[in-house]
């Protein structure tokens, strides 16, 4: 294992080498409180408060409050935390103004692409939207749209690493592309009521990330992967494995997002990856397939993982825009990777 303390990773979370008096005092607003980064990111602010008295408010929005109360059991410090019940689809006002809205509802795995294509397409476009008009005439909030890296397309330069500014293939006549011009599209609306209206946002462009706060329930590959060496069990890879992505553990990608909210430069997107941790598909069932003691064997997806699966061959993301704000990794993908299988094994046996 890295000399990373997984045991203490949430106060180190609350620590982190960022500029805090930038967040200390003000009010957050997240939405998708309740997904793979908004748990994370809540518990180290939370864990802020505690350890700094930083007096950081929460307002959680979310559809199910009783999927926030179980997930947030365990969590000390929920008096600072207000939920909102709330469909980022359908325009909504708030009673007090927060200081950041950081938008991340969004469907974020195959399955619910499929399943769900409409929802998966208007929450991030009318979620945006309404967010945006919400907080247009709050002077000094700051937006700042998760995006995700599948905004590139498929890299077809032959560069290695894809920078903010770069454009690959998309297919828009695909289902799958109501998740990626959702987020084209949002980005572009923050873009456009920075011009109109003087909103001050920036844009975080996520990897691929997964942690120990994932759903099991994700049909992203890497989660596949995850549950299968959980289980103990093969590692089914639906293809032949060439596909090459950016990964981060969630310790790195919260982080992240804190210093892009902080520190990040109006107007701008930012890179949410590393750039030493890019890895093939086969090479990522290969680690948790040790992991888990078992092997990797090859399978063909079913009907709506086909429907929803990416056919991207390389979103391998440049941090280097990410690393000029003072941010680094300190989680190496394999450490990251066996820490989550472990923590997800007692978990559930904790439930059992």
């Amino acid at each position: 294992m890295s000399a990373f303390d997984f045991s203490n990773e949430i106060e180190l979370g609350a620590r982190y080498r960022l500029d805090w008096t930038r967040l200390d005092g003000k009010t957050v607003l997240i939405t998708g409180a309740t997904g793979l980064v908004g748990k994370y990111m809540i518990r180290i602010l939370l864990k802020r408060n505690e350890l700094f008295n930083a007096g950081i408010r929460i307002l959680a929005v979310g559809r199910d409050p009783e999927k926030f109360r179980r997930r947030f059991a365990d969590v000390t410090g929920l008096e600072a935390v207000r939920f909102l019940k709330q469909d980022v689809q359908i325009p909504f006002t708030l009673d007090e103004q927060p200081d950041y809205v950081v938008h991340m509802a969004s469907n974020t795995h195959p399955r619910l692409y499929a399943s769900d294509p409409i929802g998966t397409e208007m929450s991030n476009i009318l979620g945006t939207y309404h967010l945006l008009n919400m907080i247009s005439d709050l002077p000094g909030c700051r937006f700042v749209f998760v995006s995700s890296g599948d905004v590139y397309g498929d890299n077809r330069s032959g560069k290695p690493f894809i920078e903010e500014t770069d454009c690959g293939y998309i297919d828009c006549n695909t289902l799958r592309a109501g998740y990626i011009e959702g987020k084209r599209a949002s980005e572009a609306l923050c873009n456009a009521y920075r011009e109109a209206k003087g909103v001050d946002f920036v844009t975080a462009r996520l990897c691929r990330i997964y942690g120990p706060t994932m759903q099991t329930t994700d049909s992203k590959a890497i989660s596949q992967f995850i549950m299968k060496a959980v289980a103990a069990e093969d590692i089914v890879l639906k293809s032949s494995g060439q596909q090459t992505f950016s990964y981060l553990y969630i310790f790195d990608a919260v982080t992240a997002l804190l210093t892009v909210m902080a520190s990040g430069v109006s107007g701008n997107a930012y890179n949410v990856a590393d750039n030493n941790q890019a890895l093939s598909l086969k090479d990522l069932a290969g680690l948790l397939a040790g992991i888990g003691g078992k092997s990797v064997v090859f399978d063909l997806p079913d009907r709506l993982e086909s429907k929803g699966a990416s056919t991207f061959q390389n979103v391998c993301l440049d941090a280097a825009k990410l690393y000029s704000l003072g941010w680094k990794s300190e989680v190496p993908c394999k450490d990251g990777l066996r820490w989550t299988v472990s923590q997800i094994r007692q978990s559930q046996y904790n439930r059992e």
